[in-house]
């Protein structure tokens, strides 16, 4: 079905890496200049798991002491929209995101984050923590966590939990007022069970159009994401912020790449591809 979102095809997960590695190379034979702006980087798993969405614990917890030893200040993404709207400095801050809500960065990714004294968003498909949906690219999915987990986590530790939409569709492919129900139902959905107002939204696989963006909007969200790279400047749309994807296969010098802004630039391939892929609108 149109609207069920998959992985890639395993050529593309196979490929991948080879590009990053000469992305990065180009990057250091340019002096390894750094751009300005705020980056969301974001995450799935943080699992030793043979899936192309989970980062081993080890090298997860090797890229959050390069953000301290670099000096960053490390924040969630409604943060990351506060300051985007204010006049605080903008240097050497990054926000962090894990999509889906896996048990697992609970276990692996949370004791780190704390250690730090960092903070992160989850952005969790309530149906899926419900369990009358399902992420359609697993045939045995891994576990997530339950919702008096989250209740649990939320806001008295490093994660704070924002919406996905309710099964993780393609919202393009659907009925404008299906797509509505996804988007603003997560929304009273998360709140409901956290007792607070949600303001974060992020786009499934990052797929959206003007249509999605001005329902995100209308839902009430005041920042939404999506997996397009790049930096986030006080100019950039709240409603489609840009998010850097950190892969399992991403090593120490791709991980400085990706945040000192040596790969925010899309190619030209990955926007054909995403194209074809999704049958998006998205940027």
């Amino acid at each position: 079905m149109q609207d069920r979102l998959t992985l890639g095809p395993a050529w593309v997960q196979a490929v991948k890496p080879a590009l990053t590695r000469v992305r990065t190379r180009l990057w250091e034979v340019r002096g390894r200049p750094r751009h300005d702006g705020l980056r969301v980087l974001f995450y799935h798993r943080v699992s030793d798991d043979p899936d192309p969405l989970a980062i081993a614990p080890r090298r997860f917890e090797a890229q959050m002491g390069v953000l301290r030893d670099e000096g960053y200040r490390v924040v969630d993404v409604v943060e990351a929209g506060r300051l985007l709207s204010g006049s605080d400095p903008l240097e050497r801050v990054v926000a962090l995101s894990f999509d889906d809500g896996y048990r697992d960065i609970a276990e692996h990714a949370l004791p780190v984050l704390g250690r730090h004294g960092f903070r992160a968003t989850v952005f969790v498909a309530t149906g899926v923590i419900d369990g009358t949906a399902r992420f359609t690219w697993y045939e045995r999915q891994p576990p997530v966590l339950g919702w008096s987990e989250i209740a649990a986590l939320d806001g008295d530790s490093a994660f704070s939990f924002e919406a996905h939409t309710i099964t993780h569709p393609n919202l393009t492919a659907l009925q404008p007022e299906v797509a509505e129900r996804e988007i603003a139902g997560s929304r009273s959905a998360l709140e409901d069970r956290l007792g607070r107002a949600v303001a974060g939204f992020c786009y499934p696989a990052g797929v959206y159009g003007a249509r999605e963006r001005a329902l995100v909007e209308r839902a009430g969200f005041t920042v939404a994401t999506t997996c397009e790279p790049g930096a986030n400047t006080p100019a950039s749309d709240l409603l489609t912020l840009r998010r850097t994807a950190i892969d399992g296969t991403d090593r120490l010098a791709d991980f400085r790449a990706k945040l000192a802004g040596g790969h925010d630039r899309p190619s030209v391939l990955r926007a054909a591809y995403r194209r074809v892929r999704f049958r998006s609108r998205s940027r």
